[in-house]
């Protein structure tokens, strides 16, 4: 039984759905959202704050600020309200509101950026705004999860050799690509390891992470306006862009089986099913995925019938309704 005296020194690295049943392949999704952060962003979270104790810069005088669409964020407050430093958040209006409330409830202060910036992306504006607090306050820390080596390197130390733990004989892993941290740690991880993994990202269309142009996107956590520092292409074999519509039926078809996941686990999933069809992998070759939340936090967007009719068309709608999925 795990006896814990901090919220971080919990998680839950073994978890993984077989998703035959679901969608008729062999592949094997990493549930990451079983912690009290409730994603992924926990393992970075706790990688940076660590290094920036260690370094020396936080004190008893610093607040943190961070640049987040939500889960980092979540992660963040939760880790700061345990050590005792303040934290501020500055997240834009896709940030879903459940996501704003836990921060507020750890006690974090949250900046919501309503107008993108000049390049037409919301992750431009929020980046100034942190700027500007940080050269107004001299208190204020930036722990920049963009250019940070912790970002990844939570990653290259637990989220790839956990996978490598449970299955060997990997063959491909897909990795959905938002700041790239979880990309750039699991890939360098099987580099530097010299194990024969097809790293494969899975981005949103949308994002100019790999030189695609830029385009509205409603769902918090994949994608970006800005390419983050961090992202090295080179440790990349391949890469698939998802719409939006095809994450939320995917969403919606896990759903369907009882598996309530957010909206980065429907692109992820939706990209490795179009990425193995294109390339005619054997279905007998061991595919694993990253999942990086569960979907509580998207009740209110990507479950909700209301919000599919305001924002997509009346066939996505069809495909997601709740009456639909009920088959009255």
């Amino acid at each position: 039984m795990p006896v814990i005296s901090a919220p971080h020194e919990f998680n839950v690295d073994d978890l993984y759905i077989d998703l035959q049943q679901v969608v008729g392949r062999p592949l094997y999704l990493k549930c990451e959202g079983f912690n009290f952060a409730g994603s992924i962003k926990l393992k970075a979270a706790a990688e940076m704050i660590d290094a920036a104790e260690r370094s020396g810069l936080l004190t008893s005088r610093t607040t943190l600020v961070e640049s987040s669409s939500g889960n980092l964020g979540v992660a963040l407050s939760m880790i700061a309200a345990s050590r005792g430093y303040r934290f501020v958040c500055v997240t834009d209006i896709r940030c879903n509101r459940v996501a704003v409330r836990l921060m507020e409830s750890y006690g974090a202060v949250v900046h919501v950026v309503t107008k993108p910036g000049a390049d037409g992306g919301f992750l431009g504006a929020r980046l100034e705004h942190v700027r500007d607090l940080c050269v107004r306050d001299d208190r204020n820390i930036w722990l920049n999860q963009y250019a940070n080596p912790g970002n990844w390197g939570a990653h290259y130390r637990t989220t790839g050799p956990e996978i490598i733990k449970q299955f060997p004989d990997v063959e491909v892993l897909f990795v959905g690509a938002g700041t790239t941290g979880t990309l750039m740690g699991c890939a360098r991880y099987f580099r530097d390891e010299g194990l024969p993994v097809e790293v494969v990202a899975v981005d949103a269309v949308g994002s100019v992470t790999f030189g695609g142009p830029i385009a509205r996107r409603l769902i918090p956590g994949l994608g970006t306006s800005t390419r983050p520092e961090i992202f090295d292409r080179s440790y990349v074999d391949d890469v698939v862009h998802v719409e939006e519509p095809d994450s939320i039926a995917m969403c919606q078809v896990l759903a369907a089986h009882g598996f309530l996941l957010g909206g980065s686990t429907g692109t992820v999933l939706a990209g490795a099913l179009s990425w193995l069809d294109a390339h005619e992998k054997s279905r007998s070759g061991t595919a694993v995925l990253i999942s990086p939340d569960l979907g509580e936090r998207y009740l209110d967007s990507i479950y909700d019938d209301n919000w599919l009719r305001a924002n997509y068309t009346d066939d996505l709608v069809a495909v997601g309704s709740t009456d639909e999925r009920r088959g009255a």
